[in-house]
């Protein structure tokens, strides 16, 4: 098929027959499921869309932070703590893998233990473990190794490199992904099968109609013509405007924000936009396949 062609039937089926369109009734009860069809489901595929995007935007953000970062926790009695950490440290400086160690003032620990217990823990008068701060190279370092030289020379030193946090975020966030998927395939199969009700209850209506234009020698793909057009322009009609109010309702949700965490990180962020532009698209592929196949199918019972 040359790009003319190609042209050509595209502009015929934009502009349409008036003659054919006259079989497909332009309102009632198809016309309105139809479009109400494809407004819900393009809404429910573009907040599916921001959350499986958003969770992944988290994930990855989590895992960055994490994977560079370590902690060395030391408890031990109070007149042995400062020379603890001390040795700590030694060992650290002088692990490949390290990029830089630090210990946490107690200023910066009251911090991390506020959400819990409030801004006024007295922790001078509690046992709480003294924290290192560890930042790996690019290469990283071997945990094992690291924790048999801390045991050796810090008995009260244990090393945490966040492996049990990191595992388990990367499984939520891919099996996330996938079920976000999964319901944007759902979403498409339920507008499908909807839009495939509503091209049979109108051809079944029209079956007069469509016996009399037989009758005159018009042909089964003239007539199918005429509801894959209409109910077609009707899926991306209501795809656009459910589209639009998707959008909408994504801008009014609070921008990302430390505290808030997941639940104010939802939506798109830069080139992301461009994803709702192809939801109205998609749904007339939809009504397009589904209605074709409907109308050859019905108008083949006819016969």
């Amino acid at each position: 098929m040359t790009p003319q062609t190609t042209r050509a039937r595209l502009t015929d089926f934009l502009m349409g027959d008036r003659q054919a369109d006259r079989v497909v009734p332009p309102t009632g009860f198809t016309a309105q499921l139809t479009l109400f069809a494809a407004g819900a489901m393009a809404f429910l595929a573009i907040f599916a869309l921001a959350l499986s995007l958003a969770t992944g935007r988290l994930a990855d953000r989590w895992g960055d932070e994490l994977a560079r970062a370590s902690t060395v926790r030391i408890t031990a009695p109070a007149e042995q703590m400062a020379a603890q950490t001390e040795a700590a440290l030694r060992v650290l400086e002088t692990s490949s893998g390290v990029a830089s160690a630090r210990a946490l003032s107690q200023a910066e620990q009251q911090a991390l233990l506020e959400p819990w217990f409030g801004p006024d823990l007295p922790l001078d008068t509690l046992p709480v473990p003294q924290l290192i701060e560890v930042i790996e190279t690019a290469e990283g370092f071997d945990p094992e190794g690291l924790r048999l030289r801390l045991a050796a020379e810090v008995p009260g030193a244990v090393l945490d490199d966040h492996t049990r946090w990191r595992e388990p975020l990367a499984r939520a966030a891919a099996r996330l992904r996938l079920l976000g998927w999964v319901s944007l395939g759902l979403i498409g199969a339920a507008m499908a099968a909807m839009i495939t009700l509503a091209a049979n209850a109108a051809l079944s209506a029209n079956a007069q109609v469509i016996r009399v234009l037989r009758l005159v020698g018009a042909r089964d793909s003239y007539i199918a013509r005429a509801f894959v057009r209409r109910f077609t322009l009707r899926a991306l009609g209501g795809a656009t405007v459910g589209t639009v109010l998707a959008c909408a309702g994504i801008l009014m949700l609070p921008p990302a924000q430390a505290e808030g965490g997941f639940l104010t990180g939802l939506g798109f962020r830069g080139w992301q936009w461009l994803w709702p532009l192809a939801v109205p698209p998609l749904a007339a592929i939809v009504a397009f396949v589904a209605t074709r196949t409907a109308a050859r199918k019905t108008l083949g019972e006819m016969s």
